[in-house]
């Protein structure tokens, strides 16, 4: 379980946190548990995703349980330090979909005494690391892995699979292309 520690209340003591695992796990709705916290310390945030998530709704980061906050939608990383104006907060969700420059970013952020928070799946659905998400672990201070109820045998689930016949890496879906299993259901349905 993660537990938030927060360093001497100093602007300079900024930090990474990575929320990470499989589809249905509850990534969005750890992080939008974390910022309403923050909003109800009235701590400034800026909440990001990208352009290619507008499965629940265009502007707004909404959870698969549908819990919701208004954000900032933005096309590639760089964007991210054009919108940012000092908010003690940057939290980014389908950290997964970013370039590789969402690394760079975090860092800069990081080193300006931001307490930056991301969201996504560290596996794709062929179950190897997907996009920039094992740089930003290895860079983090803090990574929670959460799990999602594999839907076969009722274990912790860890794997994406799809259940959609697309082939590309990137397939935004839900419930309707996607379910959770663990290591032994999804191997046993090994591409």
């Amino acid at each position: 379980m993660f537990l938030e520690q927060f360093p001497a209340v100093e602007r300079q003591n900024g930090w990474i946190e990575v929320v990470c695992g499989s589809m249905f796990s509850g990534k969005t709705e750890e992080l939008i548990r974390r910022l309403k916290r923050a909003e109800f310390a009235n701590q400034p945030l800026l909440l990001v995703k990208p352009f290619i998530d507008n499965r629940y709704h265009i502007d707004n980061v909404v959870s698969h349980q549908g819990s919701s906050l208004k954000a900032q939608v933005v096309a590639n990383s760089k964007a991210i330090l054009d919108l940012w104006s000092n908010e003690q907060i940057v939290a980014i969700d389908e950290a997964q979909f970013f370039d590789d420059q969402i690394v760079d970013v975090a860092n800069q952020l990081a080193m300006k005494g931001v307490r930056v928070i991301l969201a996504g799946l560290d596996m794709d659905y062929k179950g190897t690391p997907f996009g920039p998400m094992p740089q930003l672990m290895a860079i983090a201070e803090y990574v929670t892995k959460v799990h999602a109820i594999c839907v076969s045998c009722g274990n912790l689930a860890q794997f994406s699979q799809r259940t959609a016949s697309e082939t590309d890496q990137v397939l935004v879906g839900a419930i309707e292309k996607y379910k959770p299993l663990c290591r032994t259901c999804y191997n046993k349905l090994a591409h």
